[in-house]
């Protein structure tokens, strides 16, 4: 699973399982352009090699404007996400379009912008951030964010249907519940209705059947295999690692 001479691109590289990836792609030899809303994070990147960069992806213009500067890709890793916690009915407009933004409508905005460079290059390998909340499973108070997901399931399939021809495969990843700063802020978030952090972490443990979290770098190890010529026959699949949840 080497990356040596493929030059990839990572959303939401800063924290998280975007981090893990980023540091995993590097130890495999890639060149690394790593990117997040926020510099926090991309800096211990930079200082290991990577080619870092704030970038806001719910921009078009402005992933037109990186793209356009930086070289043609051999692989894209779309990992930025946001969770929003409730039914239907808990779902304003705001909430719902913020949801499609992030989690679908900015990897339509990149994989656009990428495909070219991708030609270019005679092929590559395109993954997306999915979640086993999607068309895979349905988990209460996921309403907005499991349809989105499960849109990126769809945009990943097409993707890989229209562009099997030029070599450029395209995948997506749908993990259970994984240990990440983001589920720690839901944490908190629930800590206040179970009144304490350790009853928060108890009751998001209790849910995996393996008893545990899952962690980036198991996430990532799978996103790597995927980028590399190792993963050249896999494509158009939502690949599901959840800790047991659904076997």
């Amino acid at each position: 699973m080497k990356l040596k001479n493929k030059k990839i691109f990572i959303s939401a590289a800063g924290a998280g399982m975007g981090h893990s990836v980023a540091k995993y792609a590097l130890d495999a030899g890639a060149e690394v352009f790593a990117t997040d809303l926020k510099p926090e994070g991309l800096e211990e990147l930079n200082s290991l090699g990577a080619q870092t960069e704030t970038l806001d992806i719910t921009k078009d213009d402005l992933i037109q404007d990186y793209f356009s500067r930086k070289p043609d890709f051999n692989g894209i890793v779309n990992m930025a996400g946001w969770v929003h916690h409730g039914t239907i009915m808990d779902v304003d407009k705001a909430d719902w379009q913020n949801s499609f933004l992030i989690n679908v409508h900015s990897m339509y905005f990149i994989i656009r912008a990428a495909i070219p460079g991708l030609q270019q290059n005679g092929g590559g390998s395109i993954v997306n951030m999915a979640s086993l909340a999607s068309s895979v499973k349905g988990f209460p108070f996921r309403a907005a964010y499991s349809t989105s997901k499960a849109a990126v399931i769809g945009l990943t399939k097409s993707v890989a249907v229209d562009f099997m021809s030029d070599g450029i495969r395209c995948n997506a990843v749908c993990p259970g519940t994984i240990e990440t700063p983001s589920l720690r802020d839901r944490m908190n978030s629930m800590a206040e209705k179970l009144g304490s952090k350790k009853a928060a972490e108890e009751w998001f443990v209790s849910r995996q059947p393996m008893g545990r979290l899952g962690q980036p770098d198991e996430i990532a190890s799978l996103i790597i295999y995927l980028l590399s010529d190792s993963g050249s026959y896999a494509t158009g699949q939502p690949f599901i690692v959840d800790g047991g949840t659904i076997a």
